[in-house]
């Protein structure tokens, strides 16, 4: 008889905690409250969001020297894969709070201040957030314009922040702000402090909220910052807080597959049950070879963020230093909401008509996926970081073909094979920018598909691995097109000039 391994008391234990976390969001969103019809106010229900809290779901990123389940990725992942599945703000609720503030206070946090917080958390139901974006500096952190000056106890930062997630509604915030010099300049580096707004001093005011297009369910807005912190509310760096910083974003971006997980899945189980039993022309929807596409790119976006969960889970620990995988981060960020938004277009077209509603699953996946692309970092952005680390790497190694480079490279080495053919060529010497996201988009793929590769090689359902190998297959191939149409095209900024249609009949 063959031995099968017991599973251990923790796993057995969180395994009981997470199913029951699962079954009990699906009683409050579907039978306890009308989360549709709810899901067309701003904000959630306060008796509602209590309920939830009462599970502890943020349990799982504090320590368990402090109460808490022990900071483990997976367990974090997967309360924030059971959130999406119902609801995608909730789910970026707790990734505000786990990636954003938990995961990095335990790390750089004051060890006097653990036992209050972590306390507050668990008993409580307080949250916490991040503000680093600023009115006129979005993803050019290194110029913002919020400072801070050293007293004899204390710290005094002034300055505005805005879309932090939370605005309003957290307890605690993470600020980041720039030293001052006595000469009135703002220096390079950038320091964070713990605020808590239970205290006068430390209250943080809300000048205006924002009517976000989407994700009602979380309160954005303007942030007026005048407060005064204790010396032992800084963050402590264990180099430079710009380190802490990319440690940080870099973590939060590993871990953004959590919240993708539970939306695609949701938006797949919805789409295969829809098309099983629509009908047109005496077909079912998933008889229809344009659905049944459609229907593998939902199913090829669920492989790629399972990948990209067991991936995260191994390598972005609180203990790793992440701060120099941006390379990793990028790419699984920015693919990862790609394809959320994009299996969220996909849910919505097969829905006909009626996902063109708010309070339709469908409907609303589209506008609160749309700003997972743009937070932390626009992709854009993101995949032109990708090619321009690769791009430096190649040229140390005195390689100019892709392939030949990819094979080598640690995170790309097994899955580059698959594409040898479309990758066989040079880099460009003086790439473009456009064409560099497009390069990033390239190189995201096959990074993205190792994950699902090593996923295979551990039990993974080898047809799906294959769905998907054909779904970066053609992507791959569509991109190196787009890199080959020399597409220079630029904007006229006065175009009105010979341009009025109706003066040509």
């Amino acid at each position: 008889m063959m031995n099968v391994a017991q599973p251990t008391d923790e796993i057995q234990n969180f395994d009981v905690f997470i199913n029951a976390f699962r079954k009990r969001l699906a009683s409050l969103f579907s039978a306890e409250y009308d989360y549709n019809a709810m899901s067309l106010q701003r904000g959630l229900l306060p008796s509602f969001l209590s309920q939830i809290m009462d599970m502890k779901p943020l349990a799982v990123a504090i320590p368990e020297s402090h109460g808490g389940r022990g900071m483990h990725v997976k367990e974090c992942l997967s309360v924030l894969s059971a959130a999406s599945y119902e609801s995608l703000s909730l789910s970026l609720i707790f990734g505000i709070n786990i990636a954003l503030f938990l995961e990095p206070f335990a790390k750089y946090g004051h060890v006097a201040m653990r036992d209050e917080v972590f306390k507050a958390f668990l008993e409580n139901k307080a949250m916490g957030g991040l503000m680093i974006t600023e009115p006129n500096y979005g993803s050019d952190a290194l110029n913002m314009q919020t400072y801070y000056e050293e007293g004899p106890d204390c710290y005094r930062i002034k300055g505005e922040k805005h879309w932090q997630g939370l605005t309003g509604a957290a307890n605690y915030w993470l600020v980041a702000a720039r030293r001052k010099n006595e000469q009135g300049e703002l220096m390079r580096d950038i320091d964070f402090f713990l605020t808590d707004n239970a205290r006068a001093k430390q209250q943080i005011e809300v000048k205006e909220r924002y009517n976000s297009l989407g994700l009602y369910a979380i309160p954005y807005g303007l942030n007026q910052i005048d407060v005064e912190v204790p010396i032992g509310h800084r963050l402590l760096p264990e180099s430079t807080g710009l380190k802490l910083m990319l440690d940080t974003l870099h973590r939060s971006r590993l871990q953004f597959p959590g919240m993708g997980m539970g939306f695609i899945k949701r938006l797949l189980d919805e789409a295969l049950q829809h098309c099983k039993t629509r009908q047109v022309a005496g077909l079912r929807l998933n008889e229809l070879d344009a659905v049944r596409f459609q229907l593998s790119r939902l199913q090829a976006a669920y492989t790629l963020c399972s990948a990209m969960c067991a991936y995260g889970s191994k390598v972005s620990s609180i203990d790793q230093d992440v701060s120099g995988n941006g390379i990793d981060a990028n790419s699984v960020k920015a693919l990862v909401t790609d394809f959320m938004h994009e299996s969220a277009q996909i849910a919505l077209q097969l829905s006909g008509a009626n996902g063109y509603r708010l309070d339709h699953i469908a409907g609303r996946a589209v506008v609160d996926s749309r700003p997972f692309q743009i937070f932390e970092g626009s992709n854009e952005m993101l995949y032109t970081q990708v090619a321009e680390s690769v791009a430096k790497l190649m040229r140390k190694a005195k390689e100019r073909n892709l392939l030949l480079y990819l094979k080598g490279y640690a995170l790309t080495t097994q899955a580059a094979p698959y594409f040898a053919k479309i990758l066989a060529v040079d880099f460009p010497e003086q790439p473009k920018k456009r064409d560099l996201v497009t390069l990033g988009k390239i190189i995201a793929r096959v990074i993205c598909f190792q994950m699902v590769v090593e996923l295979q090689d551990a039990g993974f359902n080898k047809e799906l691995v294959e769905s998907t190998r054909q779904h970066i297959r053609m992507d791959l191939h569509m991109l190196m097109g787009q890199l080959s149409s020399d597409n220079h095209a630029a904007p006229l900024l006065d175009y009105e000039e010979d341009a009025h249609w109706v003066t040509f009949l």
